[in-house]
């Protein structure tokens, strides 16, 4: 008897099924690496809107504060 054959007699009903992270919490591998992947896009946007702002506040503000102080 092959290897999957005994794994699905062994399983039952869950062969085939994906397997929870952790019993009391009903997410799924996939849905967790879903969420790493939503999660990591999230952090690379903030860091391009951080870099964004910080480049508008540190070089574009001054400029602009110093044309509007001289008129």
């Amino acid at each position: 008897m092959g290897d999957s054959k005994r794994r699905k007699e062994t399983l039952g009903e869950k062969y085939g099924q994906e397997t929870t992270i952790v019993p009391w919490l009903p997410l799924t591998k996939s849905q967790a690496q879903q969420f790493v992947q939503w999660t990591t896009r999230g952090a690379w946007i903030g860091i391009g809107l951080l870099v964004a702002w910080w480049v508008t506040v540190r070089l574009i503000g001054p400029g602009l504060g110093w044309w509007e102080l001289s008129n």
